[in-house]
């Protein structure tokens, strides 16, 4: 009885029907953690009210992160472009990437101790998020050093990224670890630690995304659509200041750097190894480049060679992608994961 009331009242009138309500995840990464500041400074909600809706930011570690977005439990989510593809879109959450922020160029890295070197990690343990572009980067790293025929021999430690760096500076049993800043920035001061190989070798394929579920964005109230449109106009106001000259800049960066415990020269030396996409014609740009078909073609070969790509997938195209122009890898009645360059496009020509 209460809520035919409140539904009385609300087509009457008399009160204000409830906002839209939208969660986005963030976990620590240099280009994840400006979520912390959108949130804290109120620019996200300057861009929600101004699309008459609600949107709540959650932080996670990063697993978890994935977990939440396919369990339908938060709406949109920061993640890899590998992950975009072997979590959600595996799961039978079809996802699109709405943002490309920037491309990992040294942040990732396989580090061991001790002087160790790439063929001599067969039967040694070596710590990683499992199942992550972890993973991805060490068969890069191995395939490209030729020993990919090795990679079977590591015996791979699933370690959360939260506990990865003191895991493997107080385990001396640990050979190697795979990780990304600022994890891999306090794993390297460890004695006898150096790095064997990093994401600035295979620049571009690792891709840091804010995607949304497609049936948000399908949304027939077209509420999903004002909540992608006013994600991408925050973080693009988000961009502007992060990417000015002068104090002020400082100021942004430091509270950014907030969001993961860290500090500005920290903060800023993560950046130094992340190729910002700070302008939204760069983000769509590279959305539509052959650049992004390469790498994905590499991208969804690792993920089916390791079975990351679900149980139904009998072959590598029963999960297909589709891209900006319309192009499909894979099966046209299998696309799980779209890269949809409107939105950055809208945020370039001032259509936000």
């Amino acid at each position: 009885m209460r809520r035919l009331l409140a539904f009385a009242l609300i087509t009457a009138g008399l009160l204000p029907a409830q906002k839209p309500t939208f969660t986005v995840g963030w976990s620590i990464y240099a280009g994840w953690t400006p979520y912390h500041y959108l949130n804290k400074s109120g620019i996200l909600k300057k861009w929600a009210d101004k699309y008459g809706i609600t949107i709540k930011v959650q932080r996670f570690d990063y697993a978890p992160s994935l977990d939440a977005f396919v369990a339908r439990n938060i709406d949109a989510c920061t993640m890899t472009n590998m992950e975009a593809l072997d979590m959600p879109a595996a799961s039978g959450v079809p996802t699109t990437s709405i943002i490309i922020g920037d491309y990992s160029n040294g942040n990732d890295a396989l580090l061991a101790r001790n002087g160790a070197q790439m063929k001599d990690l067969g039967g040694k343990k070596l710590l990683l998020v499992q199942k992550t572009v972890s993973e991805y980067l060490f068969d890069r790293a191995m395939t490209i050093a030729g020993l990919k025929e090795q990679i079977k021999r590591v015996k791979l430690v699933n370690t959360s990224d939260s506990d990865i760096a003191a895991a493997f500076l107080n385990d001396p049993g640990a050979q190697a670890v795979v990780t990304w800043k600022p994890m891999v920035s306090q794993v390297a001061k460890g004695k006898g630690v150096a790095s064997l190989f990093n994401s600035s070798q295979i620049p571009g394929e690792i891709l840091d995304l804010t995607v949304v579920r497609t049936d948000v964005l399908e949304r027939p109230d077209g509420s999903g659509q004002k909540f992608a449109k006013a994600l991408t106009g925050a973080w693009y106001e988000m961009m502007a200041l992060m990417s000015a000259q002068g104090p002020a800049t400082d100021k942004v960066l430091t509270t950014i750097a907030e969001g993961s415990s860290d500090t500005l020269a920290s903060y800023k030396e993560q950046l130094s190894t992340t190729k910002m996409f700070f302008a939204p014609k760069a983000a769509s740009d590279f959305g539509k480049s052959a650049d992004l078909k390469k790498t994905m073609a590499l991208v969804r070969q690792f993920c089916f060679e390791h079975g990351l790509l679900g149980n139904n997938a009998k072959s590598v195209d029963d999960v297909a992608i589709k891209f900006p122009d319309g192009t499909i890898q894979g099966k046209p009645d299998r696309v799980r994961l779209k890269f949809d360059s409107a939105y950055m496009e809208m945020a370039a020509t001032g259509k936000l």
